[in-house]
């Protein structure tokens, strides 16, 4: 390890003499002081061993609180410094950071298993300042045990950052930061804990003042939090909102003005399919730009983050995976393609421009598809009760841990809720993650109906609060500070309510015609199931493992995702609702430009052989467009159309909102009757693939059941279908 740079001693310096040198090491200027709050904040910590919450403005130096405290109390002897953090990217730049004042600091976490142990043996031998870990690793059953009880023992400092993420009433709230609240009860009497945001209103920062005041160890009093809390306007950035017709008007505006906006910055979209066919289309125009979503793997994310900071690209396209925590002093403009669903998450994502420039540009382009995005995303973290009743009901029969893909068998959500779901039930006493998975505690679990219900309409009122942002007539950013509660809102005299707009609003032909050629680009990738879900054999399907070769089907394609720019917002116009609510279901026959969209796509198709016929998947919510789609493919290959696949009569149709793999299998398996009769209808000597046409695709499910039927008739498979959901 490198070695420390020991802060003065506090025999010959105060306090604040003291913070103030480690602050000139960190920023590297002689001439830097403390800000109002910050030399509070030190204080408080270092001399008083106080708890602290401090909600300031992006750029005002949180992450300086911490660090100048963690050198001072080790001066002093304390241990090392525990912080929990949120990204990755967050704590690649801690690190940096921490090392400009001298401060050791080290992560732990999935993306550096190969250095965990490293770490961990520099923090046994006390060569670590600072430790970084996501919340996720104090649930890692390891880490609990082996590392945790030690570290808590001797820890000198704990830091929360970006503790918005406590509150479920926040906006980015993570169920496994309510274990804050139970390692405050571990630390030693005395060990002061920092808490920071820069995004929380009134009714956060009481939640998160009222999780951090919990008791210290062998008291029943509440621990007194001292709150330090500044105006949250930011002078250098310029806000604006510019409301365009359609994706391809917001495409070719970005693609025309992306050159005008000052130095580097990034573009945020509200999806992956969005950033990754919004970087496509701009790297197809010319500009150095990349794509940084949930999808993209670290050793690239890492790469993208550097080409930023280093001003090699223009932008990174991207989604929230960009959010919290990510620095560069230096960015110069963010752009939205698509509104973030409150003023408090844009606020947190805007705040990555303008630190350390005197003018950074910030834009809204507004969607159309904006509300379907935020009504998916509104209750992800909030559990139904059936869904919990049926876990703890498992967990509680079993004789051995259970793990999450074995759960999905008793849960009808997709993996990722379940995980949410299994988070909270933890973070409430519940259950408890083990080796090999999870067991039930025996601690009763009531369902907080009313509290979800609140927070509920809590989501509701801060879309509607978005959008109330986009239509004011008044200041945009006393707008976002009025939102976060901050009683220092003002005219700012910049944004383009207070100055008139200051962005372009012509769309040149060229650029136009580019972005509508891109967008109408179609055709993505179905790849074929291989594997049959993990328990599917207890809830009445009497398959595992393996998907056998001579019932698998092949690689599909569709024509786009329902969340792509272009087409993806043609299809949601088509397909009415396609999340399983029927009376937002729309069956109409295909359009003619609908159908013609498609023969690209077949025509890219790298399939072994050429479809020999066509056969339509037997649609219970659409059966005009899957018949009338099957058809019109079939004309235009020149294809026998053999007809729709039988359906088993009085099958009940898919559960709405069956997600995860086990329960759709279930719920289609039996749909599908034999496909002998419709295998015969072939011409003589066709030994080809069919086409097996079909509405909407989710699991793939029931692609992969109704296809093994024409499989078992004796025909290869190429499932093909207009949308992709997601």
């Amino acid at each position: 390890m490198d070695t420390p740079v020991v802060a003065p001693s506090p025999s010959t310096a105060s306090t604040a003499d003291a913070a103030a040198e480690v602050l000139r090491r960190l920023v590297g200027r002689d001439d830097a002081v403390l800000r109002d709050g910050q030399g509070e904040a030190v204080e408080a910590l270092v001399d008083r061993r106080a708890r602290a919450l401090v909600v300031q403005r992006t750029g005002w130096g949180k992450s300086a609180v911490y660090f100048v405290s963690t050198a001072l109390l080790r001066a002093r002897g304390a241990g090392p410094t525990l912080l929990v953090s949120p990204l990755l990217a967050l704590m690649r730049d801690q690190v940096a950071a921490a090392a400009r004042a001298g401060v050791r600091a080290v992560e732990i976490s999935s993306a550096t298993a190969h250095e965990n142990d490293l770490a961990l043996q520099a923090l046994a031998a006390d060569e670590v300042d600072v430790l970084l870990i996501s919340p996720e690793r104090l649930v890692n059953p390891a880490f609990a045990e082996q590392v945790l009880p030690d570290l808590l023992a001797r820890t000198g400092l704990l830091v929360v950052d970006e503790a918005h993420c406590i509150s479920d009433w926040g906006h980015d709230f993570r169920p496994d930061y309510r274990r804050i609240r139970d390692l405050l009860g571990r630390l030693p009497e005395g060990t002061p804990v920092l808490a920071t945001t820069a995004t929380a209103n009134e009714r956060v920062v009481a939640d998160v003042a009222e999780q951090l005041s919990a008791p210290a160890p062998g008291s029943s009093q509440p621990v007194e939090v001292l709150t330090v809390r500044g105006p949250l306007a930011r002078d250098s950035l310029r806000l604006g909102v510019l409301d365009l017709p359609d994706d391809a008007a917001r495409l070719a505006w970005l693609a025309a003005h992306l050159p005008d906006l000052p130095g580097s910055g990034i573009v945020y979209t509200l999806t992956v399919a969005a950033a990754e066919d919004t970087a496509a289309a701009l790297r197809a125009s010319g500009h150095e730009v990349l794509a940084y979503t949930g999808r993209t793997d670290d050793a690239d994310r890492r790469e993208a983050e550097a080409a930023l900071r280093e001003n090699r690209v223009k932008a990174l396209v991207a989604t929230s995976a960009l959010g919290m925590g990510f620095d560069k002093p230096d960015l110069g403009f963010v752009v939205h393609l698509g509104a973030p669903s409150s003023p408090v998450s844009y606020y947190q994502q805007v705040g990555r421009a303008g630190r350390a420039v005197e003018r950074a540009d910030v834009l809204l382009l507004p969607g159309r598809e904006d509300r379907a995005v935020w009504s998916y995303f509104a209750t992800a973290s909030m559990p139904r009760q059936e869904d919990a009743t049926a876990v703890l009901d498992a967990l509680e029969g079993a004789q051995r841990p259970v793990s999450a893909a074995a759960l999905e068998a008793v849960a009808d959500v997709r993996r990722t809720r379940l995980e949410l779901l299994l988070k909270v039930l933890a973070v409430d006493g519940a259950v408890e993650r083990v080796r090999g998975g999870w067991t039930a505690t025996g601690r009763p679990w009531v369902y907080d109906a009313d509290r979800y219900a609140q927070v509920a309409a809590t989501r509701t009122a801060e879309q509607e609060s978005m959008v109330a942002y986009e239509r004011t007539p008044e200041c945009r950013m006393a707008f976002l500070q009025e939102a976060l509660d901050d009683a220092t809102a003002a005219p700012c005299g910049r944004c383009d309510r207070c100055a008139g707009p200051w962005y372009p609003v012509d769309l040149p032909d060229d650029a136009r015609e580019a972005a509508s050629a891109a967008l109408r680009k179609a055709g993505t990738t179905l790849d074929a199931r291989a594997q049959w879900p993990t328990g599917a054999d207890r809830l009445g399907v009497p398959v595992k493992g393996k998907i056998s070769a001579d019932e698998q089907v092949g690689t599909g394609r569709a024509l786009a995702r329902t969340s792509d720019l272009g087409w993806g917002s043609r299809l949601r116009d088509l397909l009415g609702d396609v999340s399983g609510d029927p009376e937002r279901v729309r069956d109409v026959a295909v359009p003619p430009d609908v159908l013609q969209a498609c023969i690209p796509v077949l025509a890219a198709w790298d399939w072994a052989r050429r479809p020999v016929a066509v056969v339509a998947m037997p649609s219970q919510k659409r059966p005009t467009l899957v018949q009338s789609l099957a058809t019109g493919l079939a004309e235009l290959g020149r294809l026998p159309y053999l007809g729709v696949l039988p359906a088993t009569p009085g099958h009940p149709p898919a559960r709405a909102g069956s997600g995860n793999s086990a329960f759709r299998l279930a719920g289609v398996w039996g749909a599908f009757g034999e496909a002998d009769e419709l295998v015969a209808q072939l011409p003589a000597g066709s030994d080809g693939p069919v086409l097996l046409v079909d509405d909407v695709v989710d699991t793939r499910w029931t692609m992969t059941v109704a296809g093994r039927q024409l499989r078992r008739a004796g025909v290869q498979v190429l499932p093909f279908a207009l949308a992709v959901v997601g």
